[in-house]
């Protein structure tokens, strides 16, 4: 899994509730077995015109200043809906490394932080602020810190965020499920061994 400490990218607005896992990565791209290349497909709905490949003018992610962005700021209750984890490598493999919204939905939270990906909670008002400082200062960038937990662009604005602990570690050190568990094989082989001979009676 890749790490997250210190990341400086290009923002894009999504001035929407409740954007929902069916729209962040649409059922029928779902029969892919891998974890990567579903990037092409995200917000595939609104990115594109009904015949799937002309490009829609007015969706955020389709504007000019917003092209190459890695930060994605959003309103509340983002990634609603179906418990897909494609939602997350979605966002992944089009190059967005966090979302920043209000609130999220618990799921689409959780598989953030399993693929390396944050997502970042800040009250309305300061959301707000940054939708108006991207308005203002577009092309817009911000750095998220997650050393200092601290998100800041280059007119001013500062403001921590809050995250556990534990994932913060996690995310810091590029460790997913797989990773934590294989801190601990020596412990888990001498765990083994003690119970393999113990059950030969030795």
């Amino acid at each position: 899994m890749k790490s997250f400490t210190v990341h400086s990218g290009l923002v894009a607005t999504m001035d929407r509730a409740n954007v929902d896992t069916d729209q962040i990565i649409p059922k029928q791209f779902l029969k892919r077995i891998e974890r990567t290349g579903f990037g092409q497909f995200l917000f595939f709905d609104w990115r594109f015109a009904e015949d799937g490949t002309t490009p829609n003018p007015d969706f955020e992610l389709n504007q000019p200043q917003t092209r190459g962005a890695s930060i994605l700021v959003a309103r509340k209750n983002f990634g609603s809906g179906s418990s897909r984890e494609h939602a997350v490598w979605a966002l992944d493999d089009y190059g967005f490394r966090c979302v920043i919204a209000p609130s999220f939905a618990d799921i689409f939270f959780n598989n953030s932080f399993k693929n390396g990906f944050l997502p970042i909670v800040l009250p309305a008002d300061q959301v707000d602020e940054l939708f108006a400082r991207a308005k203002k200062h577009s092309p817009y960038r911000l750095t998220v810190d997650l050393e200092q937990q601290r998100v800041s662009d280059e007119h001013g604005f500062a403001c921590g965020f809050e995250i556990d602990p534990s994932r913060r570690h996690n995310l810091l050190n590029g460790l997913d499920d797989i990773a934590q568990t294989l801190l601990h094989e020596e412990q888990i082989t001498a765990f083994e061994n003690r119970r393999d001979a113990a059950a030969a009676g030795v």
